[in-house]
């Protein structure tokens, strides 16, 4: 019996509020239904960038190839170890210096990158939106903050650094007045999902199998995004405790930084898999002092460490956070059947920092992590560490990887070709 056709624009009602759903092959006239499941599904791009670096004798193996010893990071990573590659011995080359942090993801020449003298250009998540970004909803999300996107005529474009407005664009389409109802029944601890449940029923009866898995899929992320965003909620309205002692030095406060990062990881995640964009640019940043237990210095504080010792020992409890954090996101897109693969198959994540030292604001040897995608991983990638390979020849590389032959990216001298 032939399954019954969609419209596109099916939404599930709630409280006068629309929700979106994910694209269904039901949505789809049959032969490109069919055309879908004979051909290659999208490959995806997210980008990953964190202000203050990690620590490089924790981050980087000491030997090169597939079968290096991992690393007291990496260690964190070993489900994971085939599916990517570890980069040493590459940057920008620029000078040394927070403001370098606007050319992590454009690449630009040098001499366009130097303090009080930006002449930037477009950043590489919005080069890949500007070619394929015309196939979702939106052409590609910007989010957490800093200064990370580009257009092409070198102008910042601001990010959404407000979870419940990546949420609220994804997901609820009403009038402001719906959508805000909506949204405080969330905070409240009510779920968008608990007024439809008659429609689910309804939907999964006239749905194909893949349709079926791809709906359970989509409707656990959002009530796991709902549940973050209560959390969410508690903490900003949850009175801080009172002690008596002075705050210690470069004190940023605001503890919930590995929580934020899930936060944002899971709404990436769910706008991967509801196919609401391919492209995504992601900024954590990371001064506050985080609530990990054997920290009580801010971010920013410990990674200008000095070669402290007590420093370096709360900069790795920190940064193993980041990369436990990391390595729960790579989890979830291998986890998601996206056609006959996973959606880690077919998205390449970046994750990187503009500072291969922070605490010497030193932008040589930057911690670069590329995983998932189509590439032929390799385990750790060892390029020169004094005289850097350029990292927008990898940017080519991963141009290629969505499918945009360029033939050169920001300054770029080549292509790595060795993934």
């Amino acid at each position: 019996m032939p399954i019954p056709r969609l419209d596109r624009r099916t939404f599930l009602r709630a409280s006068g509020v629309a929700i979106g759903l994910p694209l269904l092959e039901a949505m789809l006239p049959p032969s490109t239904a069919q055309a879908r499941q004979e051909s290659s599904i999208p490959p995806r791009l997210v980008l990953i960038g964190q202000p203050l670096g990690l620590h490089g004798p924790n981050f980087f193996p000491t030997q090169a190839g597939r079968n290096y010893a991992p690393s007291r990071y990496l260690k964190l990573l070993e489900a994971h170890r085939d599916h990517f590659t570890v980069f040493s011995g590459m940057s920008h080359r620029y000078a040394a210096g927070h403001f370098a942090e606007v050319g992590l993801f454009t690449g630009v020449a040098p001499e366009f990158i130097r303090a009080n003298d930006i002449k930037n250009g477009i950043s590489l998540d919005q080069e890949v939106a500007s070619q394929l970004g015309g196939q979702t909803r939106f052409p590609s999300l910007i989010l957490g903050g800093g200064n990370a996107a580009w257009n092409r005529r070198g102008v910042r474009i601001p990010a959404e650094n407000r979870a419940t407005q990546v949420f609220r664009r994804l997901f609820l389409a009403g009038t402001p007045e719906e959508e805000t109802r909506e949204l405080q029944r969330v905070r409240d601890g009510q779920s968008i999902l608990d007024d439809v449940g008659d429609q689910l029923q309804s939907l999964s009866r006239r749905v194909g199998n893949a349709d079926r898995t791809r709906l359970e899929s989509f409707l656990a992320s959002v009530r796991e995004a709902e549940r973050s965003l209560q959390q969410d909620e508690r903490w900003t309205t949850t009175p801080k405790p009172k002690v008596d002692m002075a705050p210690p030095n470069n004190d940023y406060g605001g503890a919930q930084l590995v929580e934020r990062s899930r936060q944002w990881y899971s709404l990436v995640h769910l706008a991967l898999q509801t196919d609401s964009t391919r492209v995504v640019s992601l900024w954590l940043s990371t001064q506050e002092r985080p609530e990990i237990a054997g920290v009580n210095l801010g971010h920013h504080d410990a990674s200008h460490h000095g070669q402290d010792p007590a420093k370096l020992d709360q900069l790795a409890l920190i940064e193993e956070a980041e990369i436990k954090v990391l390595g729960e996101f790579l989890d979830k897109l291998q986890q998601t059947a996206d056609g006959d693969s996973s959606l880690l198959d077919r998205t390449a994540v970046f994750y990187s920092s503009n500072l291969g030292n922070s605490s010497s604001h030193d932008n040589n040897n930057l911690p670069i992590l590329l995983a998932g995608g189509s590439f032929r991983h390799q385990g750790h990638v060892a390029f020169d560490t004094q005289k850097n390979t350029l990292l927008s020849n990898l940017y080519v590389r991963m141009l290629h990887h969505m499918g945009i032959e360029a033939e050169s990216f920001g300054a770029s001298s080549g292509i790595v070709t060795d993934i």
